[in-house]
């Protein structure tokens, strides 16, 4: 519950400070006094966005506090520990807007975002307002009050607990196959290229071979014209070079004998003809073994193009780089497994999950349906209170076409305001005073049910009056026994069943307006409801009627 709300440079407070009453409390004033500027600052709490065109001093820092107790609050604590908070039974949430635009928030001194300030203020504060009632509108929460009245929290909770694993199996499945597809698909295209190479049947240094077989095959007929004619000048002639060698070799042999220094040249002039004579016999072998053979020409062509091929290919130059690419692609497959053994695993689990799940929705399903008609009969009868005697609620309850977060089921509230309407959604047909009572009518029902925090209402006494008023004021009466009840009214009815009376108004200080609040004691209650009755100041008998209203309660 919202213990204190302190208010430092807002709109037109300067400050002020409200504690609030654990039951009912009740804020009254003139129109315009600044009720509603509470509201927007209690919204800076909640998380809404700031202005710096509401700071009431522009040179000055805005700071607003709330000072809740929260220790009767189940979860919050691993609410504050999930996001690193101080947890604190008396926990203090601030928001702070500087001259420069610049907004920051604090729980319990620790600076937080707004979305976390938001979460944490829905399971502090429901805000309802005449023309900001989403909830009510809400599917959502709609199911959640249904469900509330079931009391199916711990059914809920087992079917969102193996949900949330079906959920996750589902994901796992989906990727599953995608995976085992798109594998297959690449299992093929490394299958039809390891086929290709191994038809290929690749060899280290094949090409550079190949490249120069074909160069002699190519060049055969020159190769062995110029070796066959070397041959012949060289020793097949009659004048051939090795014969004039030899006959000058016989000549040196002869004046040898005269000079000492000639026989080392001599052996070595009969050694160049010997190597001579050998070389001569090398072009004659290789002449005679050089053929032209336009047939293995083709053929080592063909190899060589098929090497060319597959090079280009796979953008490599060199045999080394295609045995390469031929042993990754290998490794690659080995690495490929089926999945289709896991897949049936998974489908089985999910279709195992999903059968639990239907029996879990069916049970959700036949609690919701059997508390709908006590629950209408509440909802009617407070609405006859209420002079809406000829309104109706209906609870629609229908099979969604798969499993969702809640059950099997679509949960929706329609309303038909009027003798012979038509059931609609509530936010298609409700009027504003209408949308407010019936809201008053079903979160008092629900009260004791679902865990709502602070219930803050504005004007949703709007439109009503008289014996209609003070019925509303008495079921805001009942709804504070369990849980904290405020209340912004124009309504000297509601006003009357306070546990705490605020009274705000407006002060001229100087050249500025300021917006101030006061706590009202029993004698002070009974003049303001008198003048809410009546006129300022009020009449006798407004006095003595409030004086009335204050012992009733």
């Amino acid at each position: 519950m919202i213990k204190t709300l302190q208010i430092k440079n807002y709109a037109i407070i300067e400050e002020l400070e409200i504690q609030f009453s654990k039951g009912l409390t009740i804020i009254t004033g003139e129109t315009g006094a600044g009720k509603s500027i509470l509201l927007g600052a209690l919204g800076l709490i909640m998380g809404k966005r700031a202005d710096t065109k509401a700071l009431y001093d522009v040179d000055k820092k805005c700071v607003i506090e709330a000072n809740f107790s929260v220790g009767r609050y189940q979860g919050l604590k691993a609410f504050f520990e999930a996001n690193d908070i101080d947890y604190e039974d008396e926990t203090v949430v601030r928001r702070e807007i500087t001259p420069s635009g610049k907004t920051r928030a604090f729980v319990n001194d620790t600076p937080v975002n707004l979305k976390l300030l938001q979460q944490l203020s829905g399971s502090l504060i429901d805000l309802h307002q005449q023309f900001d009632t989403q909830d009510i509108n809400d599917v959502s929460f709609q199911l959640r009050m249904v469900d509330a009245l079931a009391d199916n929290g711990d059914i809920l909770a087992q079917y969102q607990k193996l949900f949330k694993s079906y959920q996750s199996n589902q994901r796992r499945l989906k990727k599953l196959i995608h995976q085992n597809e798109t594998s297959a698909k690449e299992t093929d295209f490394l299958n039809f290229q390891l086929k290709e190479f191994n038809a290929a049947e690749l060899e280290d240094n094949e090409q550079e071979l190949l490249e120069k077989e074909l160069s002699t095959l190519s060049n055969a007929e020159e190769i062995k014209s110029k070796l066959a004619g070397a041959f012949r000048h060289l020793s097949d002639s009659e004048q051939s070079i090795l014969s004039q060698l030899e006959t000058l070799g016989l000549s040196l042999n002869q004046v040898s004998k005269f000079h000492s220094g000639l026989a080392p040249l001599i052996e070595k002039y009969d050694g160049l003809v010997l190597e001579l004579g050998e070389l001569s016999n090398e072009f004659e072998k290789i002449a005679g073994d050089t053929e032209h053979n336009p047939e293995r020409a083709a053929e080592v062509q063909s190899r060589l193009d098929l090497i060319y091929r597959l090079q280009k290919k796979h953008g490599v130059n060199s045999i080394e780089g295609l045995l390469g690419i031929q042993a990754n692609i290998t490794q690659q497959l080995t690495t490929f497994g089926d999945l289709s053994n896991e897949i049936i695993d998974l489908e089985n689990a999910i279709t195992k999950a999903e059968l639990a799940l239907r029996k879990f929705a069916t049970r959700l399903t036949k609690r919701r349906k059997a508390v709908v008609d006590g629950f209408l009969k509440l909802v009617h009868g407070q609405l006859a209170l209420l002079s809406m005697e000829h309104a109706r609620l209906q609870v629609a309850i229908t099979p969604s076409e798969e499993l969702l977060s809640t059950g099997a089921d679509i949960v929706e509230f329609l309303f038909a305001p009027n003798k012979g309407s038509r059931f609609l959604s509530i936010k298609q047909v409700a009027s504003g005073g209408e949308l407010s009572r019936l809201t008053l009518c079903i979160k008092s029902l629900v009260a004791s049910a679902i865990p709502l925090p602070t219930l803050i209402f504005d004007e949703i006494d709007a439109g009503v009056s008289g014996d209609v008023a003070l019925k509303m004021g008495r079921i805001l009466r009942k709804l504070s026994n369990e849980h904290q009840v405020v209340v912004i009214t124009h309504s000297p009815q509601v006003a009357s069943k306070a546990d705490a009376h605020y009274f705000v108004y407006k002060r001229v200080d100087g050249q500025r307006t300021k917006t101030k609040v006061r706590a009202l004691d029993k004698v002070e209650r009974v003049r303001a409801i008198a003048t809410m009755l009546s006129t300022n100041p009020p009449s006798d008998s407004a006095i003595e009627n409030a004086k009335e209203l204050l012992a009733m309660a």
